[in-house]
């Protein structure tokens, strides 16, 4: 349950960090900043599916476990 709870927190902190990077790219006036601003997005995208993937297979992993038969 604690891991759950911390993935939340994770995952909040980096969707604010998606959108601070789209607000740097759109407000960008040379190339480097546009390019961090939209790696930072990127990254954020990335990072929240591996999260979600992780809560995936920890379901599915436990659901194996469940339903193992018991020798």
């Amino acid at each position: 349950m604690e891991e759950a709870r911390s993935d939340v927190v994770i995952g909040v902190m980096m969707t604010i960090f998606g959108f601070i990077g789209l607000w740097l790219a759109s407000g960008a006036l040379d190339v480097e900043m546009s390019i961090f601003g939209l790696s930072l997005a990127g990254f954020a995208c990335l990072f929240i599916l591996g999260l979600v993937r992780r809560h995936f297979d920890r379901a599915e992993a436990l659901r194996v476990a469940v339903e193992a038969p018991h020798e």
